[in-house]
């Protein structure tokens, strides 16, 4: 679903599906829906399926006794282990084409091998015995629920196959064979009508679906963004903690860079909130889980990396930032530049809270030192905080 936005889903659904189709980034998931849907079907309906046409057995010994033995092989031998092979094959590899494909097979075969039989019947049930057939049309088209363009070829063959072993079996004249033939193709057109609609309605409902699952994970997304600079909010905190330190192998470190802008104050009563803001996009690292940690801090929380592995990302967010050389007019002629703390420990020794601390004092240590520095934590030093 990540390739797909929520602009895309709302266009679609604008500009509608006349043609039952969407999109390719959005036709792509539906499709992988409906596998999933019919393959979790399609051993239920692969039973009922089964079970009901060899039940028709009873009909085959009352009605057409006289091929009996060969509507026995054609049912219990070919037919049923083509069905639970198919069954198979769709668990095995779960494809949309493949599940319509196989849907319009054993519908053809279904209706196709016990009329085979019958062409050599010499029966007077046969008119009775071929309208059985119409469950076929109804099994394939309701229960199997194939996509619309598998609909319309399924019946076309099952029409041609029907009539065909129709013609064969000689039992019929000309009216009544054209009877049949009416029969089965307005059945096939009401059919094909109902499957488009069904298709139609399934398809909104997946839009509608998706819709919503997108707008719920924007407004996720939002809930867990800082408005202004897009970046993670104190709000998400404690859930990437909670991860970081789930996912952490026992004896790697977890690490926090807490960066501080310098005289961020004195910048924003110069340039104004707004650019003080723009400052603070401009400086972040968008490695790793990156925080708005406060109005001028951010925080980058990074897992798996040893203790001077951290130092030196955020000795390389320090450099970034003094090299955009962004004008700061309350100190002079001077630039923006940032101080950072770095603390690392292992997740299994410590708690993020106390990580935090200590990140926090690792950032006051680099203020005293001068600013424009990074610092590795270390025990507290005595001294005046500085802003």
């Amino acid at each position: 679903m990540g390739v797909v936005t929520l602009d895309q889903v709302e266009n679609q659904i604008a500009r509608g599906f006349r043609y039952l189709q969407f999109s390719p980034e959005i036709e792509a998931l539906f499709r992988k829906e409906y596998a999933a849907e019919r393959v979790r079907l399609a051993v239920i309906w692969g039973v009922i399926g089964v079970f009901i046409y060899d039940l028709v057995y009873f009909g085959d010994r009352t009605m057409l006794p006289d091929v009996f033995n060969e509507l026995l092989v054609v049912r219990f031998l070919v037919f049923t282990p083509f069905v639970i092979g198919c069954i198979l094959a769709v668990r095995r590899w779960p494809d949309a084409l493949l599940y319509d494909v196989l849907a319009v097979a054993i519908a053809v075969l279904g209706v196709t091998l016990p009329m085979a039989a019958a062409t050599q019947s010499a029966s007077s049930y046969l008119f009775v015995y071929q309208n059985g057939n119409s469950a076929a049309f109804l099994f394939f088209v309701i229960a199997l629920r194939p996509r619309f363009f598998a609909v319309v070829i399924g019946l076309a063959l099952l029409c041609a196959s029907h009539f065909t072993t129709t013609r064969l079996t000689g039992a019929f004249d000309d009216v009544t064979y054209s009877g049949i033939i009416t029969f089965y193709l307005t059945l096939s057109i009401f059919l094909a009508v109902s499957a488009y609609f069904l298709e139609q309605k399934d398809r909104q409902n997946f839009l509608n679906q998706l819709r919503g699952i997108l707008l719920y994970r924007q407004l996720e997304r939002n809930a867990e963004r800082d408005e202004l600079t897009g970046l993670l909010n104190r709000r998400s905190l404690a859930r990437v903690g909670e991860m970081l330190w789930n996912d952490a192998p026992r004896l790697a470190p977890v690490s926090a860079i807490l960066l501080d802008i310098d005289h961020f104050k004195r910048f924003n009563d110069v340039h104004g909130h707004i650019e003080g803001d723009a400052c603070i996009r401009d400086t972040v690292d968008d490695a790793s889980f990156v925080f708005r940690f406060g109005g001028e801090e951010m925080l980058v929380l990074v897992a798996d990396r040893e203790p001077l592995q951290a130092l030196a990302m955020a000795e390389r967010i320090r450099t970034a930032i003094e090299r955009l050389a962004i004008a700061h007019r309350g100190l002079g002629n001077g630039c923006v530049t940032a101080s950072l703390g770095v603390a690392s420990a292992l997740a299994t020794e410590t708690t993020l809270e106390k990580l935090l601390q200590k990140a926090d004092a690792a950032l006051y240590e680099a203020k005293h030192m001068g600013r424009n520095t990074v610092a590795l934590a270390s025990a507290p030093k005595a001294g005046a905080q500085v802003a």
